[in-house]
């Protein structure tokens, strides 16, 4: 399941957020034909376009 949300950046998470925040980080994640794991060569291509994205728009990059 996919939510979307818009989140103010002075907003601090609830409790109930953070709990499934760390719920979900003890899932295992899957991978199907909809959503395939990524070769490095399919990431460094994703990390680009998010890059030159967040140029154009003028927001904060924490890319490594």
């Amino acid at each position: 399941m996919i939510r979307t949300v818009t989140l103010d950046r002075k907003q601090k998470p609830t409790e109930d957020q953070i709990k499934q925040i760390e719920e979900a980080t003890k899932r295992e994640i899957v991978f199907d034909e909809d959503s395939p794991e990524l070769t490095p060569a399919m990431e460094k291509a994703f990390r680009l376009a998010a890059k030159n994205r967040n140029a154009q728009k003028g927001t904060f990059d924490n890319s490594q």
